[in-house]
C-alpha cells in the first residue's frame, strides 16, 4: 500500500495571472503558500479475490470491471494515463472540503499522481508531478483552471511563482527569516463561508475574455513585486494587509460571480472587528475567506464570525510527500488474467469446486 499527503494551498496575491489564457500573452506570477491541511490518496493492487478490478472510495464508492467505467474523472484519465493493466482500490481522504478555494482538486490530482507514481516503483520529483498534474486537469479534463495550484501542491512552501510567455514556470522559495514568517502566519485567519462552489463555473465567467479584465489583471499581477518588497524590506505588516485588501477590491471587479451579498457581509463584518484585509481563496463565490487582521483583534473576530467555521493553520514546507510504503504482495499476473476473464468463468469454477464436495472460496 501506497499513502501520499498533500497539502492544501493559501494564495495571497496575483491569482489570475496563472491561466494559459492570460500568462501566454502577458506573463503572469503569484505569491502562494502551502499550509498544514491535506489530501491523503492510499493506493494498493487489489488481490485477485473480488468481482471488480478497481474500487475507487471517495464521497462515493465505485466498483468496476474496467477503467473506462469508472465515474470519477480525474481517477479514470491518470489511470488511463498510466495504462494500468493491474487492479486497484484507491482511498481519498481531505481535512477540509473540496470545492472551497484551496486547490483541493490539484492536491487530489497531484496525490493521486505521485501515489501511483511510488506503486510503478518511481520517485518524481515537485516539477515533474506539477508539469503531469497541469497536463491532467487542463489537456485531459479540460478544466478551466490555473497552474498555479498544482505547483504549489507538489512543491509545499512559500512560494514566488512566475508563469513566462514561452510557458516556463519557475518556482522560488521566499527566503524570510523565521520570525518573518511567523509574524506573517500569526496575522492570518481563515474561515468557512459554507458555500461550496465550482472554482471552474466561476473562472470561466472572466478567464475566457480576459481583454475585458487586462487593467485588473495587471494591476493584481503587479501586486505580487509590491508584496515582495514589503516582505523583504522588514516593513509594518499592516502594509501587506492593506495590499491584501486592494487585491480583493481588484478581484472582486473581474466578475458579479466572484462575490454575493452574503460574502460581502462576512468581510464588511471582520473589517469591523479589526480585520485589515482579506479575500476570499480560489476563484470566488464562495469557499474559504482569508483574513489579516493583527493577532489582538483575533478573538474579537472569532465572536463577531461565531456561525462561521474558524480554521486555524501553520505554514507547511514539505509538499506532495509519500508517509507510507508497502509494497504487499505482488497479483500483477493473477491480476492481469482476472481481467481479460469474464465473471462468468469464475462463477463455473466455483460451481465446480463446490459439486466436488469443497468448500467455494468466500465472496466479499
Amino acid at each position: 500500500m501506497i499513502i501520499s499527503r498533500t497539502p492544501y494551498r493559501i494564495s495571497f496575491f496575483g491569482g489570475g495571472t496563472d491561466y494559459p489564457s492570460w500568462y501566454r500573452r502577458h506573463g503572469g506570477q503569484v505569491i502562494a503558500t502551502t499550509i498544514d491541511k491535506y489530501c491523503y490518496i492510499s493506493a494498493r493492487y487489489l488481490p485477485p479475490f473480488f468481482d471488480h478490478n478497481f474500487r475507487i472510495v471517495y464521497s462515493r464508492i465505485e466498483n468496476c470491471r474496467t477503467i473506462d467505467e469508472i465515474e470519477h474523472p480525474a481517477v479514470r484519465e491518470c489511470l488511463r494515463y498510466f495504462q494500468f493493466e493491474e487492479g486497484l482500490e484507491i482511498h481519498h481522504d481531505g481535512d477540509l472540503p473540496a470545492r472551497s478555494g484551496l486547490g483541493s482538486s490539484s492536491s487530489f490530482v497531484v496525490g493521486l499522481l505521485h501515489a501511483l507514481h511510488a506503486l510503478k516503483g518511481a520517485i518524481p520529483g515537485g516539477e515533474r508531478l506539477a508539469h503531469e498534474a497541469i497536463h491532467m486537469e487542463q489537456v485531459r479534463l479540460k478544466e478551466t483552471v490555473g497552474c498555479q495550484d498544482q505547483v504549489m501542491a507538489a512543491h509545499g512552501g512559500c512560494q514566488r511563482i512566475e508563469f513566462l510567455s514561452d510557458g516556463e514556470i519557475r518556482v522560488t522559495p521566499l527566503t524570510l527569516h523565521p520570525e518573518r514568517l511567523e509574524a506573517l502566519n500569526s496575522h492570518l485567519m481563515l474561515f468557512f463561508t459554507g458555500i461550496k462552489r465550482t472554482a471552474a463555473t466561476i473562472a470561466q465567467s472572466y478567464v475566457s475574455e480576459t481583454a475585458s479584465v487586462e487593467k485588473q489583471l495587471s494591476a493584481m499581477g503587479s501586486m505580487v513585486d509590491e508584496a515582495m518588497r514589503i516582505l523583504a524590506g522588514g516593513a509594518d505588516l499592516t502594509v501587506l494587509g492593506r495590499l491584501l485588501h486592494e487585491a480583493w477590491r481588484a478581484k472582486r471587479s473581474l466578475s458579479k460571480q466572484v462575490s454575493n451579498r452574503v460574502i460581502d457581509d462576512i468581510y464588511a463584518t471582520a473589517q469591523s472587528a479589526g480585520a485589515i484585509g482579506g479575500k476570499l481563496l480560489g476563484a470566488g463565490g464562495g469557499g474559504f475567506m482569508l483574513l489579516f487582521a493583527p493577532p489582538s483583534a483575533h478573538e474579537r473576530i472569532r465572536e463577531r464570525l461565531a456561525k462561521l467555521v474558524h480554521v486555524p493553520f501553520r505554514f507547511e514546507r514539505a509538499g506532495s510527500r509519500i508517509i507510507f510504503f508497502d509494497p504487499g504482495e505482488d497479483y500483477s499476473a493473477q491480476a492481469r488474467l482476472r481481467m481479460t476473464r469474464p465473471v462468468e468463468t469464475f462463477q463455473e469454477s466455483t460451481e465446480v469446486l463446490v459439486g466436488a464436495g469443497r468448500r467455494a472460496p468466500a465472496r466479499t
